[in-house]
């Protein structure tokens, strides 16, 4: 039975994130597993369970999720993204579709991801100024340094016990992650791009990483604070948890992969 591997994108505002959630006693929430199900579902004739790399959480945006089903059906490879695009709601669309080898997992085969949060600062984070992007931009009316915050990005990078940059209730046995990059770049004025590619992330931690390096910005601390930060695990010496909605998950990223069997 073929097992096949999505690449998805989506606009994460009104999703209450990539999970599919059935609450007893009420109806489903709206989420992207949850469309992407009922669509390849629609499409293969027959009931399926989509698998996502990363569980983003609600109002967070997906550029390049990757997602995996394993389903017998007659439609080729090559048109299985248009069928299912065909199916599913206006904000989420499958990029590409590819047949991989039946042991295929998007959780446990990924190497590293990598995701984006999208600033807009000083006059230019303004509502006019954002009309048409703010619901994938995070505004501040702070003129925030993005040299200062660039530094300070660089003393994450390396493996390190992130429990500090962590939500309290992340649910994991170890908060040691490795983070394999760590930028800040300003594309144009008024505009921060903060990229995080690491093993791994606990629950709101590039959040919590993006508004402890807006603290750094802004003047507010240094990249001293982030290091001492760090090397403590205290979470109250860490920034806020910035909005969902300046989010993006970019890219995933896997090793070699077994070869796909033919049989015949």
């Amino acid at each position: 039975m073929p097992r096949f591997r999505l690449v998805v994108a989506y606009d994460g505002t009104h999703f209450h994130g990539w999970q599919r959630q059935d609450p007893p006693d009420a109806p489903s929430l709206r989420t992207v597993q949850g469309a992407l199900e009922t669509a390849v579902a629609t499409a293969v004739a027959r009931p399926v369970i989509v698998m996502g790399a990363s569980r983003t959480d609600a109002g967070v945006h997906g550029f390049g999720q990757v997602a995996a089903f394993t389903a017998e059906t007659r439609i080729p490879v090559d048109r299985m993204a248009m069928a299912i695009n065909a199916r599913l709601p206006r904000d989420v669309r499958v990029r590409s579709a590819e047949v991989v080898h039946h042991s295929f997992d998007p959780i446990s085969d990924c190497v590293s991801k990598c995701y984006r949060y999208s600033i807009a600062h000083g006059d230019f984070g303004t509502d006019g100024n954002l009309l048409f992007e703010k619901r994938y931009v995070w505004s501040t009316r702070n003129t925030l340094d993005h040299t200062r915050m660039a530094a300070a990005a660089g003393v994450l990078v390396g493996t390190h016990d992130f429990a500090g940059f962590a939500q309290a209730s992340h649910g994991r046995e170890t908060t040691v992650r490795s983070i394999y990059g760590c930028t800040v770049i300003s594309p144009q004025p008024g505009r921060i791009i903060i990229e995080v590619a690491g093993s791994g992330f606990l629950y709101n931690m590039v959040r919590i990483i993006a508004g402890t390096l807006v603290e750094v910005g802004r003047g507010k601390t240094d990249t001293a604070h982030v290091r001492e930060a760090l090397a403590t695990c205290n979470r109250t010496a860490t920034g806020p948890t910035l909005p969902p909605h300046g989010l993006r998950l970019e890219w995933v990223r896997y090793g070699a992969l077994p070869p796909i069997e033919v049989h015949g």
